[in-house]
């Protein structure tokens, strides 16, 4: 009764709007301190920027920490091993493909190969690429007005915190804004796969599971590769422990949400990343990357009307799936 009761406490969190934002929210400024964070674990591990072997290796441990992490965490919650329903194998396998292995390969490969301003912008897509997989490709909403409104919007708001003044080149090759592209449709379709996948599932212990697998690979690969991770600072292994915590946190919340919720309702508070992002970066860097108060006005308008459109959408035509 007790295991129960708290059940359904936590799908109710997980369905009302203030649970959603505030959740939703959380791991997206949990995912914008892993940028400034990135920095510090490579400077702590001595990676070359052109590495990209090494940071592969660096990825994969990271994730297979954050995969154990949250499988010891949601074992604890179970008082019992966490371990997925029979025949979730290929669950499993899918979400690591999609969610760790290729999304993340890709992305490092593309950042490797990419501007910093067009990496952000590429990855400021998200949120309205996972709406459109979710509404034509796995078919589990339909695509209005108010979400395609919405998702432009989301767009903007990020267009407005990077584009600040630089230029963008018009140069485009496959092995970077390429790979970033397959790295964003990647993600989007892991969501949907988590929506579907937590129907049957637990999303916890699917993300655990995951992430550990898709850790492994990513790491052997790295190793493989070339890959060496040397700590030549007291700070190498703190900072490598708390990207995992971060992973686990966040995918684990995320993936809770998602299999709760609509996709598009959940993947609307993706816009906030790279902005939080962005914020994050000038407060433990000391910078001010030259943004003034109106322009961070403009964002998180912009963001705010996506968030608040998609929201309001998603309670006239609740999920049918």
């Amino acid at each position: 009764m007790l295991e129960s009761g708290l059940k359904m406490k936590k799908r109710s969190i997980v369905q009302t709007g203030w649970g959603i934002m505030l959740l939703a929210s959380l791991c997206n400024i949990l995912w914008g301190s892993a940028i400034p964070f990135i920095n510090l674990g490579y400077r702590s591990f001595a990676v070359d920027s052109a590495d990209t072997a090494t940071q592969i290796l660096f990825a994969g441990i990271r994730f297979t920490l954050a995969g154990l992490i949250t499988i010891l965490i949601r074992s604890l919650m179970l008082r019992r091993p966490a371990i997925p329903k029979k025949g979730g194998l290929h669950r499993v396998a899918a979400l690591a493909l999609t969610q760790t292995m290729l999304q993340y390969f890709m992305f490092y490969v593309g950042v490797a190969h990419t501007e910093a301003v067009k990496s952000s912008i590429i990855q400021g897509l998200n949120s309205f690429v996972a709406i459109l997989v979710a509404c034509y490709l796995f078919r589990t909403e339909r695509m209005t007005l108010r979400k395609a409104v919405g998702g432009l919007l989301g767009i903007a708001g990020v267009l407005t915190v990077q584009l600040n003044g630089g230029s963008i080149s018009s140069r485009i090759s496959l092995a970077g804004e390429g790979a970033l592209v397959m790295s964003m449709l990647a993600g989007a379709v892991s969501s949907s796969l988590i929506k579907r996948f937590g129907q049957e599932d637990d999303p916890m212990t699917l993300s655990g599971w995951q992430f550990t697998a898709g850790g492994i690979v990513m790491a052997a690969a790295g190793f493989i590769a070339g890959g060496r991770l040397v700590p030549v600072s007291p700070l190498a292994v703190p900072t490598l422990l708390y990207l995992a915590l971060l992973s686990a946190t966040a995918y684990s919340l995320w993936s809770v949400l998602l299999s709760s919720n609509p996709v598009s309702r959940i993947a609307a508070y993706m816009v906030l990343q790279p902005i939080f992002g962005v914020f994050l970066t000038m407060i433990l860097t000391g910078g001010s990357n030259g943004l003034s108060p109106a322009r961070i006005v403009i964002a998180l308008i912009l963001v705010s009307a996506c968030i608040m459109l998609i929201t309001l959408d998603n309670e006239k035509n609740p999920d049918k799936s």
